[in-house]
């Protein structure tokens, strides 16, 4: 049998309302040489039953019991016959053209490790909102990838299958099985690879123009509980500090400003204004470097911070939707 170029991973775990749309988007893509791979990671709803009601031979489904996103991917990695790995969750969707764009690019640039594009968001019932992840594209650094993260989310990667060879290692407690992501991370576990990829396997990131990835914000979503993510985070710095403490010397104050100002949008839109201004406080202590470097995204996280504390959460909602087309701050 003929190996696909490209896999796709899809993890699934109790999403039934939108894994439907997940698969449909992969189906429709106008690039045909893939296999889709769906990791069942041992939910409880009818999320795999709808995926099994899709008769094509491209789609595999594996059952494993759960082992969180990070372990379902590793399966799908482990699985997986293509030559480049395509992440995709199964709330996300992507435009008809993604697959191709992204081949088109690896085999245009061989020394390309991870390709990745811009996304535009959706909310819960798939509408799209007004905003948009518009992400450096070219020129990419570790320390870029560290403060700002350019792939955005785990749905925009399209990863070279052989460069995610260079970082995998046995997974703590069965040597028999070789991980890519770190399992012990539930939040954060796409950047902690992406920086692992960056310091430790000399690999290229590039972006291609476009809004390729339809990524949907939902109020039950990993970035709701903020305390968490950014414990997680620090996990994750904590990580890198062994792999290359003189980078985290160089940049973790500037890339722990950036994340405080990312949880302080997140918190506004959880409607915790109180919370949002705590958080760009200690943003701008930790460094302002945001403030000079991106002064209009930093200077709209104040206002937004300061008229969720400020407002009543009703009339928070009215501006908000019409600012971004749904009651969120994106």
């Amino acid at each position: 049998m003929t190996s696909p170029r490209v896999t796709v991973i899809m993890p699934v775990y109790n999403v039934e309302a939108y894994v439907a749309e997940a698969v449909e988007s992969v189906l429709a893509q106008s690039f045909t040489d893939f296999e889709l791979l769906i990791i069942d990671d041992g939910g409880s709803d009818r999320s795999v039953e709808i995926c099994s009601n899709f008769d094509d031979p491209r789609i595999r489904i594996i059952s494993q019991a759960n082992r969180g996103l990070a372990g379902a991917r590793n399966t799908g990695i482990i699985h997986a016959r293509g030559e480049f790995i395509a992440l995709l969750d199964s709330d996300d969707r992507w435009t008809p053209e993604k697959l191709m764009l992204h081949v088109i690019h690896l085999d245009a640039a061989s020394d390309v490790g991870v390709s990745y594009s811009g996304s535009r968001f959706i909310n819960e019932a798939g509408v799209p909102l007004h905003q948009a992840q518009r992400p450096k594209l070219k020129h990419v650094t570790a320390a870029d990838i560290f403060c700002r993260n350019p792939v955005g989310n785990g749905s925009a990667p399209v990863i070279r299958k052989a460069v995610l060879g260079r970082v995998a290692f046995p997974h703590q407690e069965d040597a028999s099985r070789m991980c890519h992501f770190d399992e012990s991370f539930r939040q954060s576990e796409d950047i902690e690879l992406w920086i692992r990829l960056a310091l430790s396997a000399d690999c290229k990131f590039d972006g291609i123009e476009g809004l390729l990835t339809e990524y949907r914000i939902a109020a039950g979503g990993l970035s709701a509980n903020v305390v968490r993510q950014y414990e997680t985070w620090s996990r994750m710095v904590e990580k890198v500090k062994i792999i290359d403490p003189a980078f985290v010397a160089s940049h973790g104050t500037r890339a722990r400003a950036y994340q405080l100002r990312y949880l302080s949008r997140r918190s506004v839109q959880l409607g915790d204004g109180s919370f949002a201004v705590s958080l760009f406080i200690q943003a701008m202590q930790a460094s302002i470097k945001p403030l000079i470097e991106e002064p209009l995204k930093t200077a709209a996280t104040c206002a937004a911070a300061a008229l969720a504390s400020w407002l009543k959460p009703e009339l928070l909602a009215r501006i908000s939707q019409r600012w971004t087309g749904a009651k969120v701050f994106a």
